[in-house]
């Protein structure tokens, strides 16, 4: 049962990351290298997370044999003696021993920590070493593989130096005290102590927005009025910048059009040309393979282009282009949602309770979805049911979130027991209830993932970072797989923290996880494991007060970066007015080329009758000319068989016993009578 517990959820695991990956890549137009990568990345995160449960269940069922074993009793009465004064004693002094049940999805011992130290060593590689390389190999602008190798070793060249730095610093501080022997689990503690000190700083700051955020979201998704607003808000910024990305697309294509018209087909760098046309779209393309004219030859060697300049220009265009597609997909995105929303407006008022859209939808409807989701279920969802559960979604997140903040700033606290979700596996654990340890496990982390890795996948740094559904280019999909594995790691330690099962946080005398075990002893690193990874996550409530007051948005308007402000300033509500112009503008639009194309349609329906009627007409009146021709030609064979008598002439030809079968008994007469003569008429 154990190895088919883990084989599902390693399964499960690949699916789910392969419909992230299809769900924002491009798998026919990304590199498989690059594909690959971020496959890999969000696989091992994914799978750490849903595994961790597992090791908790598997960890606590371990901790019963050694309490119930033949000696563990004493150690454990002893243990709980000590602890009289308090009233948190797990076991009490003199109990029974308990038979200990094997959970469901028990794991047996050896199989973990060898499939952490594989998971958690590849995930560091890969979000340490080879995507950062990946990344600037895939941004570089360079005609030759091993030119774009040059560029991303040159461009880590200071990145690696930085680890570099940090870790020889480590190791003059380990070696200055010499009660310390380092040896090679050492060194790899002190990695694992540094890497996941990165990635808690990076956790705090994501999470203390997403605990609030989040919420907030939801409750809001339930205001009709304030969803539209932000919508048409949306609408009007990115309507410039999709002007913006247009216009430097054209600028970038451009140059390239001076490029193809200054390098002649035989220089030799016609072939880097090619390489940056073939990355142009393809209407350019066409519209460049028209125009063959080339210039003179002096002025090509005026206007010869460098391979230092075509190498920058490449990189433009590749940003360029990616970034044109990808305001594309935003705005098609954008639109949709605008006229859904007001269609929901015009809905609400409806008497028939029958949803009905403006525009058919682009994608056919699946049976499944008309056979489940009618037009009557569809209006009851979105105009009375989503707004309040949208609300009660709401305050069970806002719920969460303030157990989460609670117990991140009491989690060190053991005795007594504050954190509420150590509460919650202390209960389950006194019954052994497995299968509730897993759920909450899983829930809690679950819960934490949704915070962070949703502030990731719609962060946006200067519209650099982004990721699109079927548009996200490789350097965005690269760096949310690093985010996922550089985050992963130190969110489970946290998670284990909170739920008291991490013995350098807890300092408590029990069984530790195989996930904890790999990790090694923090004590190595007093400072980090007594001072940053108990006082660093309280800051967690500072951020919340800050998002839910929305400090970073104040800010950012203030340096002017418009952000959507809730009390609606002079420069919202232009914005606002602005999308709402636009959105009317493209449903005019939309309308008038549906309704041409009704009428396209209805003139090709007419044009198809007529053409029917005109063929039908002229097959019959062909019939009938055929049928009269052929009584025409039968009356005159008839009349001059009668004038001249065949027995006289033609019976001596017939009677000819040497070819018997070479006429029929009819004669040459009766076969041009024969009904098939005209059939091709």
């Amino acid at each position: 049962m154990s190895e088919a517990a883990l084989g599902v959820v390693v399964v499960l695991a690949f699916f789910l990351a392969l419909f992230l990956l299809h769900r924002y890549g491009n798998v026919r137009k990304q590199q498989p290298l690059v594909l690959l990568g971020t496959l890999l990345a969000w696989y091992l995160s994914i799978l750490i997370i849903l595994i961790l449960p597992l090791d908790v269940s598997t960890t606590i069922y371990n901790q019963c044999k050694i309490d119930n074993g033949p000696h563990g009793n004493a150690s454990t009465s002893a243990h709980a003696a000590n602890q009289t004064s308090s009233n948190t004693s797990v076991i009490p002094t003199g109990r029974p021993l308990k038979v200990c049940s094997k959970p469901w999805s028990y794991i047996s011992d050896g199989i973990l920590p060898v499939f952490w130290r594989v998971v958690y060593w590849t995930s560091q590689c890969l979000t340490w070493l080879l995507i950062p390389f990946m990344q600037s190999y895939a941004r570089s602008g360079a005609f030759s593989r091993a030119g774009r190798v040059k560029t991303a070793l040159i461009e880590n060249a200071v990145y690696y130096g930085t680890y570099l730095l940090i870790f020889i610093s480590l190791l003059v501080y380990l070696a200055a005290h010499p009660q310390w022997h380092l040896t090679w689990r050492e060194l790899q503690t002190i990695g694992i102590a540094a890497a996941n000190t990165w990635g808690l700083f990076l956790l705090v700051l994501l999470l203390g927005y997403g605990l609030v955020e989040i919420p907030r979201c939801y409750w809001r998704a339930s205001r009709h009025g304030y969803l539209l607003a932000n919508t048409y808000f949306k609408v009007a910024k990115m309507a410039v910048e999709k002007s913006e990305a247009e216009e430097g697309l054209e600028d970038a294509l451009e140059e390239v059009a001076s490029v193809h018209q200054a390098v002649s087909f035989r220089h030799p760098l016609r072939r880097c040309v090619d390489t940056i046309l073939r990355k142009c779209p393809i209407e350019y393309q066409e519209r460049l393979g028209r125009n063959t004219e080339s210039p003179a030859a002096e002025t090509q060697q005026n206007l010869l282009p460098s391979k230092t300049s075509l190498v920058k220009k490449h990189k433009q265009v590749i940003w360029w282009v990616q970034r044109h597609s990808q305001t594309q997909v935003q705005w098609r995105i954008l639109l949709e949602r605008a006229f859904h929303l007001e269609d929901v407006s015009k809905n609400q008022s409806s008497q028939t309770h029958q949803f009905t859209h403006s525009f058919p939808s682009e994608q056919p409807q699946s049976w499944a979805r008309s056979l489940l989701y009618p037009p009557c279920m569809e209006w009851f969802w979105e105009c009375v049911l989503r707004a309040w559960f949208y609300r009660v979604l709401a305050v069970v997140l806002s719920l969460m979130s303030l157990a989460v903040v609670w117990s991140e700033c009491t989690f060190f606290s053991t005795r007594p027991v504050l954190s509420v979700f150590a509460v919650l596996v202390h209960l389950a654990e006194a019954d052994y209830n497995y299968l509730y340890i897993e759920m909450a496990c899983f829930a809690t982390i679950f819960f934490l993932c949704v915070c962070v890795y949703s502030t990731v996948f719609h962060i946006r740094v200067f519209n650099y970072y982004y990721l699109v559904p079927h548009q996200t280019d490789a350097y965005s999909l690269q760096f949310s797989g690093m985010l996922f594995c550089r985050l992963t790691p130190p969110l489970c330690l946290n998670f284990l923290g909170l739920i008291h099962m991490d013995s350098t946080i807890s300092h408590q005398d029990r069984q530790q996880t195989a996930y904890t075990s790999i990790m090694g002893s923090m004590r190595l690193l007093f400072f980090i494991a007594d001072g940053f990874y108990i006082y660093y996550p309280m800051l967690v409530v500072i951020l919340c007060i800050s998002t839910y007051y929305s400090l970073g948005s104040r800010c950012l308007n203030l340096m002017g970066f418009q952000q959507y402000m809730s009390n609606h300033d002079d420069l919202t509500s232009d914005l606002v007015d602005e999308g709402r112009e636009l959105i009317r503008r493209e449903r005019r639009r939309r309308q008038r080329r549906e309704e041409g194309e009704s009428r396209r349609q209805g003139w090709r329906g007419r044009y198809a009758e007529r053409q029917d009627a005109g063929s039908t007409r002229r097959g019959n009146s062909a019939l009938k000319d055929s049928e009269s021709s052929t009584e025409s030609t039968a009356g005159l064979l008839s009349s001059w068989t009668e004038e001249n008598d065949p027995a006289e002439h033609l019976q001596p030809l017939y009677t000819s016993t040497h070819s018997p079968s070479l006429r029929s008994e009819g004669g040459w007469y009766m076969s041009l009578s024969h009904s098939g003569i005209f059939d091709d008429v």
